[in-house]
């Protein structure tokens, strides 16, 4: 389980996180919502090692999680796949995967690839194409592979429907659905309500690096205060 525990984090002066609690459990998606500048992406960060703590504490399977140690962390068996994708462009499909399990024996990568491949089969298509001439919804599975490729047991996606169309969105939601029954601990940050109103356990939403609300989804959901601030009123229907 990762538990964070009045953290505060920031950039410089600029102090973003400000005693943010928040707890994510295996086989359980958790979602953090927010306008821009609410401190969603520095949440991940912060947890991933590349923003350092200034307060609180990270604890991860009951053990305290070092800050500002990305390396140490993506060895712990958490994963962050960030906003923008982040593929290499000038290499193939299979060679973006293949980076992914850098922590294991070569030997490993057969088996893991086909695994890979079950779940993203357009990528198992295009296992020889360049990262770089994907379209947007294609490298976003790409990122996504790859993460999985180093078998987290957290794994942290920002904006994982972003650059997608409807179709590819659908079937994003269904990925998730489908790593999370693996037991896997997932925490999330995404734009789209209906994304996260049909696969989060739990939603939590900062305001200014502040949380302002934590809780099942239709309980968020029905908050006036998240109502106002960002959900609007379609999303009550």
């Amino acid at each position: 389980m990762l538990k964070l525990q009045d953290v505060r984090a920031g950039y410089g002066a600029i102090e973003v996180l400000k005693d943010l609690n928040l707890e994510v459990r295996p086989g359980e998606i958790v979602a953090l919502l927010g306008a821009n500048g609410a401190g969603k992406s520095t949440t991940l960060l912060t947890i991933a090692g590349v923003v350092p703590v200034r307060g609180g504490s990270i604890t991860w399977m009951n053990a305290p999680l070092p800050s500002g140690k990305a390396d140490v962390v993506l060895r712990a068996g958490i994963c962050l796949c960030p906003e923008g994708r982040h593929i290499f462009p000038r290499l193939t499909v299979m060679e973006n995967l293949i980076s992914g399990g850098f922590l294991f024996p070569a030997s490993r990568n057969p088996a893991k690839l086909e695994e890979i491949f079950a779940y993203f089969p357009l990528l198992a298509e295009r296992r020889g194409q360049l990262g770089g001439t994907l379209s947007g919804g294609e490298q976003q599975m790409l990122a996504i592979g790859r993460a999985l490729m180093g078998e987290p047991k957290l794994l942290m996606l920002d904006e994982p429907a972003a650059g997608m169309n409807p179709q590819e969105t659908v079937e994003m939601v269904q990925l998730i659905s489908r790593i999370r029954e693996r037991g896997l601990a997932i925490l999330l940050i995404e734009h789209h309500m209906k994304v996260v109103m049909s696969i989060s356990d739990e939603i939590l939403v900062l305001d200014h690096g502040v949380q302002i609300a934590h809780g099942a989804p239709e309980k968020v959901r029905n908050d006036p205060q998240v109502i106002k601030a960002y959900l609007g009123e379609e999303a009550t229907h």
